[in-house]
């Protein structure tokens, strides 16, 4: 792949206002794009309504621009998008290669927390039922920029994944994977809590004959208690006066050098100054999620990403 061809992106949901922890991925994955002077693109992950708080999308693009992260071309909004994904859907059924489930969660919780195939050859309609992916070609393993070959659980690998709920909404890796898909993104930054889904988003895009996007998962960002910073956890919305501050502090977190002159310099040459010294092998490893819940482990090596289910 040439640097010009690189296509980075940044896709929050807007479920709340961005925080640090948000504020890592959106830096890390615009560095990575800007360093390889690639384009760096916004999508807003709307497609769950009952999450998505009022005005919550618009407040997240004036903090991107607030903070100097400046988007390529117009934002994809997920929720323009449902004709795309009801073709994707179509496309699979009419391949035999999804299938409808009636099995509730209570049922899959009961035989171990994986789904184990029972509706496959049973011809539900949709009626009252989700849709799952047959999964012809399990990905038990995927190259990761930064930790190397994670390896996942073969459960998790075999399982047929939802792609429409039974409620009616599109399911998060099949939405992800067709907008990756469509707007051309060979790059995939983020945080690492979004290691488990890559395995099964890396199946989709093969079942559906796509290139595969090169991913690179950034560690996460705790608070005082050892928690991920989120939206669910209450983490305070990113501050709204000197970005110059916060931007310095989330450098230091990715491992990148920060000019001791940054104080008197504009937002713009702090930002030029981290494209021009982004180097991806200084970022730290360690994902800090804690292992003390349900979890399934990805391994690379020695180390262990553990990631909660």
């Amino acid at each position: 792949m040439s640097d010009s061809a690189c296509i980075g992106r940044f896709a929050p949901s807007p479920s709340g206002e961005l925080h640090f922890g948000s504020l890592i991925a959106a830096l890390g994955s615009y560095l990575s794009a800007r360093a390889q002077h690639g384009r760096w693109l916004v999508r807003i992950e709307d497609i769950d309504p009952p999450r998505e708080v009022p005005g919550a999308a618009d407040t997240i693009l004036r903090q991107l621009e607030h903070y100097g992260l400046h988007w390529d071309g117009e934002v994809l909004r997920q929720s323009t998008r449902h004709a795309a994904y009801r073709d994707a859907l179509a496309w699979l059924r009419a391949h035999r290669q999804s299938y409808f489930c009636t099995c509730t969660r209570s049922r899959i919780q009961q035989i171990g927390g994986f789904y184990d195939g029972h509706c496959r050859d049973l011809h539900h309609g949709p009626e009252n039922a989700a849709l799952r992916l047959r999964q012809h070609a399990p990905v038990y393993q995927f190259s990761d920029r930064l930790r190397g070959t994670l390896v996942a659980n073969p459960r998790l690998a075999e399982e047929d994944f939802i792609i429409h709920r039974r409620d009616g909404l599109f399911a998060y890796n099949l939405a992800v994977v067709v907008d990756d898909h469509f707007q051309g993104v060979t790059e995939i930054v983020r945080g690492a809590d979004l290691i488990e889904p890559t395995v099964r988003q890396i199946a989709l895009y093969q079942q559906f004959g796509w290139p595969v996007p090169a991913y690179l998962h950034l560690p996460l960002a705790l608070d005082e208690r050892g928690n991920k910073l989120s939206k669910q956890n209450h983490a305070p919305s990113l501050p709204d006066d000197d970005a110059r501050p916060v931007l310095a502090q989330a450098l230091r977190f990715l491992g990148q050098p920060v000019a001791a002159s940054w104080r008197d310099e504009p937002l713009e040459i702090l930002l030029k100054r981290a494209v021009a010294g982004w180097d991806s092998r200084q970022i730290p490893e360690q994902s800090g999620l804690k292992g003390d819940e349900t979890t399934t482990a990805f391994s690379n090596g020695s180390q262990q990403a553990m990631i909660s289910r």
